[in-house]
């Protein structure tokens, strides 16, 4: 049986070997997160403006999308001191007022959880070309 020679040539160029397609990664997963956390910031406020009856835009004004601690984004009243009481998660809602709060937050967590893989599969094409 004659010998044979096999040789093989690996190119050790290109995204998945430079650092492009991790980089696009974790591009996208971020701006996942951002679009996902505004999407929620909107929920939030359109869900206030419409159940708040006199409205006053100090509380409004103080929701926004910041970074969070743990990685990512998360929308937030940034402490407002009566924030969990518009939510309804404070001690001082029903049964000590007839207030139950307006879930605003909650609301729009259980929303976006829908949508969210929707907003990645819109935003996944202009990553995916990096890779």
């Amino acid at each position: 049986m004659p010998g044979f020679d096999i040789r093989v040539n690996v190119n050790s160029r290109g995204p998945m070997v430079d650092g492009r397609a991790q980089r696009a990664v974790r591009d996208y997963t971020d701006q996942v997160d951002y679009r996902v956390a505004t999407e929620a910031e909107n929920l939030v406020l359109d869900h206030l403006g419409r159940s708040i009856k006199k409205r006053t835009p100090y509380y409004e004004t103080r929701v926004g999308v910041e970074r969070s601690s743990r990685g990512g984004y998360e929308v937030t009243d940034h402490g407002v001191i009566y924030g969990r009481w518009l939510e309804g998660t404070s001690s001082r809602n029903y049964p000590v007022t007839r207030f139950r709060g307006y879930r605003a937050f909650s609301r729009a967590r259980a929303r976006v959880q829908q949508i969210a893989p929707g907003i990645a599969r819109r935003i996944l094409p202009r990553f995916s070309r990096r890779m």
